[in-house]
């Protein structure tokens, strides 16, 4: 650990001197111990404000919780921990280009095996793209609650759905011949409830069907639905399917991403169907 720079030392040398004695730190393979020790001299002893120390302070801040901390039952190591805590991807259960296919199947899934004019009439919803994209996003939130079961490989699947669904959006908007500057502007309110969407529909899955049927309301009807029988339709479809796809195997959606899905109306909406198990090489494809 190098000592307190003299008063004299312009900021940025003593940061980059701690920043090398941090690089040190690393080849060394000091323990979590010594990090946290070392990250506490750090940031007593560096005068630069601001992101650096924040950025420092959070992630040994993360470094120094027990070992014995799992993510959905999966040992995760120190290194795996060190770099995924400094913004990077570790290690993961399979090869990514495996989970990136896989990914773009689920996508895939959930905009060409969903019936989208049953949706618009049932529901009665406008057959424009805003509606196409507020019911994808609907069972793109669901293969999202789903893979972030299946540990840090799923949650690294997550983010490549999401990915698959903006360019998705992006090619639906210029096929359709939509300004570049309006779908600019469309976009970017997909995407601000998209993510208001998603805080929404977490809370109602894990709450009654009066919370699950608001984030609804909002989010898919956006707050336009006279009608309340078509939020109880909802409400039950959404909870069947995210019960039928619990029954997935997470081995098979991180190998295929294939994705069935239930009809808006069953007679029995209640009975669990039994899911296919999807076939698949030894490569995943």
């Amino acid at each position: 650990m190098r000592s307190r720079p003299a008063e004299g030392v312009a900021p940025a040398e003593a940061a980059g001197g701690s920043m090398a004695a941090l690089v040190r730190a690393v080849s060394c393979q000091t323990g979590v111990t010594q990090w946290t020790a070392a990250c506490s001299g750090l940031l007593q002893t560096a005068t630069v404000q601001g992101q650096c120390r924040q950025m420092l302070y959070s992630t040994f801040q993360h470094l120094s919780a027990k070992d014995s901390v799992q993510t959905s039952e999966e040992k995760v190591g120190t290194f795996t921990r060190i770099i995924e805590a400094l913004g990077f991807t570790g290690p993961l259960k399979y090869s990514r280009w495996k989970i990136k296919v896989a990914a773009l199947r689920m996508y895939t899934c959930c905009v060409e095996k969903t019936d989208y004019e049953e949706f618009f009439n049932r529901c009665q919803m406008p057959d424009t793209l805003n509606s196409w994209f507020l019911v994808a996003q609907l069972h793109v939130w669901m293969c999202l609650v789903r893979m972030k079961q299946e540990g840090r490989t799923g949650k690294y699947m997550c983010r490549y759905i999401v990915h698959c669904m903006w360019e998705d959006v992006e090619q639906r908007g210029k096929v359709m011949g939509i300004n570049s500057v309006v779908l600019k502007q469309d976009m970017r309110s997909m995407v601000e409830n998209f993510y208001a969407a998603l805080f929404g529909y977490d809370e109602g899955i894990l709450s009654d069907d009066h919370v699950l049927a608001a984030a609804l309301w909002r989010n898919l009807f956006n707050k336009n639905c006279e009608d309340p029988r078509h939020l109880e339709l909802l409400v039950e479809y959404v909870r069947k399917q995210v019960q039928h796809l619990d029954a997935l195997s997470g081995e098979d959606l991180l190998l295929t991403g294939e994705v069935s899905w239930r009809p808006l109306v069953e007679s029995n909406a209640r009975s669990i169907l039994k899911p296919l198990s999807p076939v698949y090489n030894d490569e995943g494809l």
